[in-house]
């Protein structure tokens, strides 16, 4: 571990009220985090890298206490540099609203400890409270909202948990027989819409979600707006905020997004392809701010079809 990564910011987990058969902090982590060596964590705890809320070290016979938060700093042995840069598209005294490139993850996670963009804005206000409002998958790019203090970051949550914000996506798939069809026919009257409410749960492996039997949680509004040659581009609004809810739901009209590694296929791990983005983006975030009551419509550049290959 001596020449790995540390994550700037730390991470933390709440000890479950469900657990009672791990006596300790230390048998509890090994427990939890598979896939992290038994001997790794008993070398972070020895070296002060964990400790309980108020500071305090958590030591090696800490004892398990139910609810209470457990503070860690991830590491990885290398991490990779995302060479794209996060932009600040509004900036107040209670929050900031940037831009995320596509490969660059919201908070540190898999072998990304300070490449993410909590981080960077951190670093790039002098921040350190600066906490994420909602997630946006490292492979998506566009609009977040951030917190820039953690003591009201619920406020903001609040807002995506009781659906009182407006999230506009693009994106870009080939179009589908049928649309050819209607396209080649003459037929194709833009925009074009569909109502998609599905049922979304769990897969193997379990960053993966699939489409199942059974009552719909999940609801998304998706229109095709403009093609060229045989790829269109999307305007999409989850009504619902499920995991991987938009790739889902393009999916399942035949029109996947263009660059997906998940869907409909799942393909093999490799290095990131910086010239093959996922051709997904959260353009446009739109609410009423929950402590000044101020209309906030904040938009980025989107996808434009000129720029991309048929």
């Amino acid at each position: 571990m001596s020449h790995s990564v540390r994550a700037a910011q730390a991470s933390y987990i709440v000890l479950p009220e469900t657990v009672t058969d791990k006596p300790t902090v230390l048998s509890f982590l090994v427990s939890h985090f598979k896939a992290i060596e038994a001997s790794v964590w008993v070398e972070r705890i020895e070296n002060g890298k964990v400790h309980w809320r108020d500071g305090q070290l958590v030591t090696l016979t800490s004892a398990f206490i139910p609810r209470a938060r457990v503070y860690y700093y991830r590491e990885v042995q290398q991490e990779s540099l995302i060479p794209f840069d996060e932009q600040i598209l509004l900036q107040n005294q209670h929050i900031i609203i940037a831009f995320k490139p596509h490969f660059l993850a919201v908070n540190p996670s898999g072998n990304f400890v300070n490449e993410c963009l909590v981080n960077r804005l951190r670093i790039k206000t002098g921040n350190e409270q600066i906490v994420a409002a909602h997630r946006l998958d490292r492979a998506t790019a566009g609009v977040m909202l951030m917190s820039v203090n953690a003591s009201t970051r619920h406020d903001y949550h609040q807002l995506f948990k009781n659906g009182d914000i407006t999230k506009t996506y693009q994106a870009i798939a080939t179009l589908s027989t049928d649309i050819k069809q209607q396209l080649e026919s003459g037929k194709l009257a833009l925009p074009l819409h569909w109502t998609v409410k599905n049922r979304l749960a769990k897969a193997d492996p379990s960053f993966m979600m699939t489409i199942t039997a059974g009552e719909p949680n999940s609801h998304s509004e998706i229109s095709l707006v403009a093609v060229k040659g045989d790829i269109g581009l999307f305007e999409l609004t989850p009504v619902t905020g499920r995991t991987h809810q938009l790739r889902l739901h393009m999916m399942s009209l035949g029109m996947p997004i263009l660059n997906d590694r998940l869907y409909p296929k799942l393909l093999d791990k490799a290095a990131d392809d910086f010239d093959k983005p996922l051709m997904l983006m959260a353009k446009r975030l739109a609410f009423t701010d929950p402590l000044t009551h101020e209309l906030v419509d904040i938009s980025c550049d989107g996808f434009k079809l000129s720029d991309v290959d048929c």
